[in-house]
């Protein structure tokens, strides 16, 4: 539900399913609500906030954070007003966008506030990270994330947030060698999983496919990269936890992810990124969708 685009798409492609209670917040009289809400209660109360001087500490985060057209105007009149050696600024976002009619995310605001950090998200590299994450352009956010190194006055100012997912396994490597050719730290984390068609999670696959993938790359990993990818062989696969309904709820998600692959025409699919893996892609392909 933080997701405007993926409202959008799902709308788009009748691929909502009204009959699910979770769905209810799509429906437009609840959806006028939230946004009378939104406007009129959280964003007046914030402005006013502003303007009373009384913002010490602000954590950006969305849906995506630097679409926001509040965002700029409200992080612009932070910094006009003389408050920026106050505030102290957070952010979880996909760097899609550091510039917004004339302003300028490192230049006009965060060199002016006491201080700041990026968590900047990111699931894979080239067109593996463009697939996994759709909208990203992975040339625009290196740029992006290499604008916030130049004026980064300390190492956890500047951060990748990697969240790992089945194609992202394929990843691992690549991340890593980002992360020390950036001279940044990595976190890292899991796909939530809260149902057993969420084929893009990891613990998607049957644990003799899981494990011996994850001693390798963990071998090869540090830190955090290391711990979320240790932490798979302590949580139930997907076969473990549901193992009644495990087959039918894998052919309905894969069957979804062939959808999608058809709506947002991407470069590759996840057929040729887990070709890296034959094992893995066997496994894949005998999924009838």
């Amino acid at each position: 539900m933080l997701s405007s685009a993926w409202e959008t798409e799902e709308k788009t492609h009748n691929m909502v399913d009204w009959n699910n209670p979770k769905n209810n917040w799509m429906r437009p009289d609840l959806r006028a609500q939230i946004t009378h809400f939104q406007e009129n209660q959280v964003e007046a109360e914030f402005a006013a906030a502003v303007e009373r001087h009384a913002v010490e500490e602000v954590y950006w985060v969305g849906g995506e954070p630097l679409m926001y057209e509040q965002h700029w105007r409200y992080m612009k009149r932070i910094v006009e007003l003389g408050d920026g050696n106050r505030v102290y600024a957070r952010y979880n976002t996909n760097l899609s966008r550091v510039d917004y009619r004339g302003i300028n995310l490192y230049r006009d605001v965060l060199v002016h506030l006491r201080d700041w950090q990026i968590c900047a998200s990111l699931d894979g590299t080239g067109a593996t990270g463009e697939y996994i994450r759709t909208g990203l352009d992975y040339a625009t956010f290196l740029v992006n994330f290499q604008q916030g190194l130049a004026i980064a006055t300390n190492p956890r100012q500047m951060r990748l947030d990697f969240t790992l997912t089945l194609p992202g396994m394929t990843e691992v490597d690549a991340m890593n060698a980002l992360a020390a050719e950036l001279g940044v730290e990595m976190l890292a984390k899991v796909i939530f999983s809260f149902s057993p068609d969420i084929v893009m999670s990891p613990l998607a696959l049957p644990r003799a496919l899981l494990d011996p993938w994850v001693d390798e790359l963990a071998e090869r990993s540090a830190g955090a990269m290391r711990d979320v990818l240790l932490q798979l062989k302590t949580r139930p696969t997907f076969e473990q936890q549901w193992p009644d309904t495990y087959c039918a709820e894998l052919a309905k998600g894969k069957a979804r992810v062939l959808k999608l692959e058809q709506i947002r025409t991407q470069t590759v699919t996840m057929t040729d990124i887990l070709a890296q893996r034959p094992d893995v892609l066997k496994w894949w392909m005998e999924i009838e969708a």
